[in-house]
């Protein structure tokens, strides 16, 4: 059998391998990893602009990774995007605020009740530790290790409650707050573990749903309200 030739106007092949292919979703992923993860620990302030070449420089990728990783980042709330093409952190309004506070309050209560049936001694000395490491950072004045702590308590009670799907929406609106989650730890110079922490440790050790729901929900609004007021 004879192959025809290709048409003179036929496109080009792609040079693009899957080698290729792959390296550039590997730098992808690990710049939006690591993005997403200072943005959401405040590692990065209300109003901070990045720049594509910036982003670049700074994990030594192409500006295609760079733009893939802040394009996906904005369309979780977590940079804005300008008309003219301005990136930055954003600086939520206080309505903004109390919304995502509102938020929090109808998912995290829910998150904790569904993790109190699992909620075994391992669990509990878990957080107990988590909330050393708070006390620990809090001592130093660490507003990131604080946050990253704080979270880490957070997640760990609620990965008990195996709603995945609740814990994403969860840990989207953790995102959206990491920078003003910043200001507000500035704001209230912590110098001890929250005390909600510990009344959320002793509802679950005591099987106490109501509790737990109060103490979950106190913790997780009352900062953010204060800020907006």
């Amino acid at each position: 059998m004879l192959i025809q030739p290709p048409p003179a106007d036929a496109a080009p092949p792609s040079r693009e391998t899957p080698a290729s292919t792959g390296a550039v979703t590997a730098a992808h992923d690990r710049v939006y990893r690591a993005l997403r993860s200072r943005i959401m620990h405040g590692e990065i302030l209300p109003g901070h602009a990045l720049t594509l070449r910036g982003v670049g420089k700074e994990f030594g990728v192409s500006m295609t990774p760079a733009r893939e990783s802040v394009r996906r980042l904005a369309a979780e709330g977590a940079l804005t995007l300008s008309a003219s093409g301005r990136v930055s952190t954003p600086v939520l309004t206080n309505d903004r605020i109390e919304e995502l506070a509102a938020i929090r309050a109808l998912l995290e209560p829910e998150l904790a009740t569904r993790a109190l049936p699992r909620a075994h001694i391992a669990l509990i000395e878990r957080l107990e530790a988590v909330n050393a490491t708070i006390a620990d950072v809090t001592a130093r004045g660490d507003a990131a290790g604080y946050i990253r702590a704080n979270l880490e308590f957070h997640r760990t009670l609620y990965l008990r409650a195996q709603a995945p799907a609740m814990l994403a929406l969860a840990e989207t609106v953790w995102l959206q707050l990491g920078p003003t989650m910043r200001l507000l730890y500035d704001r209230l110079r912590r110098n001890e573990v929250p005390r909600h922490h510990r009344l959320i440790v002793a509802a679950l050790k005591a099987g106490d749903e109501p509790g737990l729901r109060l103490a979950v929900r106190s913790d997780v609004t009352g900062g953010l309200r204060m800020l907006a007021s």
